[in-house]
C-alpha cells in the first residue's frame, strides 16, 4: 500500500508535467548506502509549482495540507504521506532551478526519477541543529560518499554569508574521518581558513544579532524574547515573514521537530 501510494504520487506529477526531485531517505540512501525505513516520502519541487502539485493531489482524493506555507506541504493516504518540500524551515535553502539542472538520474520503485543533488542535500541539512534533531552525521556521510565528485564552488556559493556553517561541518568531518580528509579539496579548507582569519582581524560591528534561530527554531528563543537580540529571520534579506516565523514557532508545540 505504501509503495503504491508513492508510485501513484510520482506518476500523477509526471503525467501533469511537473518537475519533481526525490530527496529524503531515498536520495540519502542512494548516495551513502545507508538505508532508512520511514513512513514519509520527500519530494522537492520549485515554489512556483506548489499550487499545481497540491491541486493534482487534491484531485486524486489525497488529504492535503500546507502546515508551514513558507516551505512544506503534505499529502496523505492513510498513515502514509508525501512531504512536498520547496524550501527549508529557516527559508534559506529554497528550491531553485539549479536543483533541477544538477539533479542525478536514478530509479525509485521501478520508476525513473531525478534525485536532489548531494550539494543541495548538504546545504539544506547543514542548518538542522535542533536539540532533538541534528543532521551533522548526514552531512558527514554525504561528504564521505560524494566529496571527491561534488561541485564545491557551487556549494560555497550556496552557503554564501553562512559560510561558517559549512566550515563547521568540514572541520568536524576531518575529526570524524581523519584518513578521509582528502575528500574535501584542500583549496576549500584554505578558503574557509582565510575567511575566518579575515573576520578575526576585522570583526563585524556588534549589532546584537542572533543567527541561532536559523539553526534551531526553539533553542535560541530566549536570546530573542528575553535578552533582546535581533532575530536574523526578521531582517529584510531573510525571506521569512513575521507570519511565517509565528507559524513555524507555534509548530514547536505540535511536532517538536525543526528543519
Amino acid at each position: 500500500m505504501t509503495r503504491s501510494f508513492y508510485c501513484q504520487a510520482l506518476t500523477l506529477l509526471t503525467e501533469a508535467s511537473i518537475p519533481v526531485l526525490v530527496g529524503g531517505a531515498y536520495a540519502f540512501g542512494r548516495y551513502t548506502g545507508i538505508t532508512r525505513h520511514t513512513k514519509d516520502f520527500d519530494i522537492f519541487i520549485h515554489p512556483r509549482d506548489v499550487g499545481a502539485v497540491m491541486g493534482v493531489f487534491t484531485k486524486a482524493r489525497f488529504q492535503t495540507e500546507i502546515p508551514f506555507p513558507h516551505w512544506i506541504g503534505k499529502a496523505y493516504c492513510g498513515e502514509d504521506f508525501v512531504d512536498v518540500i520547496y524550501s527549508s524551515g529557516n527559508a534559506i535553502a529554497a528550491v531553485d532551478d539549479l536543483w533541477f539542472e544538477h539533479a542525478v538520474d536514478d530509479e525509485v520503485f521501478g520508476l525513473p526519477v531525478k534525485l536532489v543533488p548531494p550539494e543541495e542535500i548538504i546545504w539544506s541539512k547543514a542548518f538542522i541543529q535542533e536539540r532533538e534533531r541534528f543532521d551533522g552525521a548526514d552531512v558527514a556521510h554525504v561528504i564521505r560518499a560524494c566529496g571527491t565528485s561534488m561541485d564545491w564552488e557551487r556549494l560555497l556559493k550556496r552557503f554564501d554569508s553562512y559560510w561558517r556553517i559549512l566550515f563547521q561541518h568540514l572541520v568536524v568531518f576531518g575529526f570524524i574521518y581523519p584518513g578521509e580528509q582528502s575528500r574535501v579539496p584542500a583549496w576549500v579548507m584554505r578558503a574557509m581558513i582565510r575567511r575566518l582569519e579575515d573576520e578575526v582581524a576585522h570583526p563585524p560591528a556588534d549589532e546584537h544579532l542572533c543567527r541561532g534561530t536559523v539553526l534551531s527554531r526553539q533553542q535560541y528563543l530566549p536570546d530573542i524574547t528575553t535578552w533582546g537580540y535581533v532575530d536574523l529571520r526578521t531582517l529584510p534579506e531573510n525571506p521569512m515573514t513575521e507570519e511565517h516565523i509565528a507559524i513555524w514557532t507555534a509548530g514547536i508545540a505540535i511536532d517538536g521537530a525543526g528543519h
